[in-house]
C-alpha cells in the first residue's frame, strides 16, 4: 500500500496526521500538488510538484495509483477514478468513498454545479474543524489496521 495525497487543498493538520502515520507504519506517503509542499525528513514521505493547471495533480494521482493504494482527496471525480482502478479513498473529513456511495456523490456534485452554473448561490462546505481532523485520524487508523501485512 502507498498513500497518495491530493495536497493542493489538503488541510495542514491532515498532512501532519499522515506524516505521523507514515513514520509509525512505514507506509510511503506522497503529496502531489501544483506547488512544492514542505515535508519532514523521512524515507517514507515525499512531495511531488506538478505543473500548474486544471486537474494536473488529480491526473498525476490517477496515473500513479495502484490497486490497494489509498488516496486522500475531497475531489469527487478523482475519487471515482481511483475507485475504478481498485484504490481506496478517504476524504479529509474522514469519510470513506466507495463503489457503493461514489455514484451518489458524483450526482450530487453535478447537481450542485448545475445550480451554481445557473446563478444559484449554494454556499460551500462548512469550515474544517478539530472534529473533522479527529474523524479523519480515526478513519485512517481503521483503514491502516485492515491492510494486509507483509510477511
Amino acid at each position: 500500500m502507498q498513500i497518495w495525497v491530493d495536497a493542493d487543498a489538503c488541510p495542514r493538520v491532515i498532512r501532519e496526521i499522515l506524516f505521523r502515520a507514515a513514520t509509525r507504519t512505514a507506509i510511503p506517503v506522497t503529496l502531489i500538488a501544483n506547488q512544492m509542499i514542505a515535508v519532514p525528513p523521512s524515507p517514507y514521505i515525499r512531495s511531488v510538484q506538478v505543473p500548474k493547471g486544471f486537474d494536473v495533480a488529480d491526473d498525476e494521482i490517477a496515473l500513479r495509483v495502484s490497486p490497494g493504494d489509498l488516496v486522500i482527496t475531497a475531489d469527487i471525480p478523482l475519487a471515482s477514478q481511483v475507485i475504478e482502478r481498485g484504490g481506496l479513498v478517504l476524504d479529509p473529513r474522514g469519510e470513506r468513498l466507495t463503489k457503493e456511495n461514489i455514484r451518489e456523490r458524483l450526482s450530487m456534485r453535478d447537481f450542485m454545479q448545475g445550480l451554481r452554473d445557473s446563478g444559484v448561490e449554494t454556499g460551500g462546505p462548512s469550515g474544517f474543524s478539530s472534529a473533522d481532523s479527529r474523524a479523519f485520524g480515526a478513519a485512517l487508523d481503521r483503514l491502516l489496521a485492515q491492510r494486509p501485512r507483509q510477511t
